[in-house]
């Protein structure tokens, strides 16, 4: 099983974009979820992390420009992206917390431009 993320692109320094990974319900209905990046040449890092009732914790570069959100019912969680930046520039995955290595996809590719 792989989650799936989607919604990158390249956008202007200032833009948002948002990202969306679907999982199974079976994956998705008892997990924290979390959104990851990997920027060239460094390793893969938590970002956001959101519990099943709701509640949404964020790495300190991101907070107030980045939002995590849930769906149960679409079993898809989202990453709202505003005011990016070039150092935003990264794939963009999802997995659950604790991560599980077989979860992982391709991730998108958010390109930021100054």
């Amino acid at each position: 099983v792989q989650l799936q993320a989607s919604g990158g692109g390249l956008v202007q320094a200032g833009g948002s974009l948002r990202l969306s990974c679907a999982a199974s319900g079976s994956i998705f209905r008892t997990s924290v979820m979390g959104w990851y990046r990997q920027a060239p040449g460094k390793q893969r890092d938590l970002v956001a992390a959101i519990r099943v009732n709701g509640s949404a914790v964020y790495v300190t570069s991101v907070k107030g420009r980045f939002t995590i959100a849930r769906d149960n019912a679409k079993n898809t969680v989202y990453l709202q992206i505003d005011s990016l930046k070039p150092e935003d520039t990264a794939v963009y995955y999802c997995n659950t917390i604790p991560l599980r290595p077989m979860y992982w996809g391709q991730g998108t590719q958010v390109t930021v431009s100054s």
